[in-house]
């Protein structure tokens, strides 16, 4: 059960990190950051089930981040293109067969309805945040659901910075 729940959490926040997209901010290379009390016990995920983890992650699109005292890091980039759009066009996209509802931004709030029902996975919960500035935000998700039978409830905090201009080598968000 336990390696079930790391198993969405690390997925959860590769999928996360393109949520940095929304609201006016500086395009460029983006580093985030989620916390969980789930990704705290990755060491004791065995070597066999992450490289199955990270192959599934690359399937959808996405990079396993690098997980460290309970910290899931990655990079993002953000073009110029998404920093224009109200609502980015990652919101409106299904991945891991989920798929985001709802989506609002008021001023430098954002909110969306994550919505998952596959085979496997099905679940419902919400990401919200804020951004301080152009260069930062923060903000947290819940999510509550059933993964092969089991039930979980999962709650993780985000925050992001901008790094650079340059994105090289991180290829955009979508």
């Amino acid at each position: 059960m336990r390696k079930i729940l790391l198993s969405i959490s690390l997925l959860l926040a590769a999928s996360s990190a393109s949520s940095a997209e929304s609201g006016t901010i500086r395009p460029g290379l983006w580093e985030l950051t989620t916390t969980s009390l789930l990704l705290a016990l990755v060491p004791q995920i065995p070597a066999d089930t992450m490289q199955k983890l990270t192959s599934l992650a690359k399937q959808h699109g996405f990079d396993m981040p690098q997980v460290q005292n309970g910290a899931a890091k990655s990079k993002v980039c953000i073009t110029p293109e998404m920093t224009e759009q109200e609502i980015p066009a990652y919101f409106h996209q299904t991945q891991l067969g989920c798929s985001a509802q709802n989506t609002t931004r008021t001023g430098s709030i954002y909110r969306t309805e994550l919505v998952c029902a596959n085979a496997q996975f099905k679940g419902n919960g919400t990401a919200e945040g804020t951004f301080a500035s152009p260069e930062s935000f923060s903000g947290q998700t819940q999510f509550n659901g059933v993964f092969q039978g089991n039930p979980f409830d999962e709650h993780a905090d985000v925050t992001g910075r901008w790094v650079s201009a340059s994105c090289s080598p991180v290829k955009a968000a979508y």
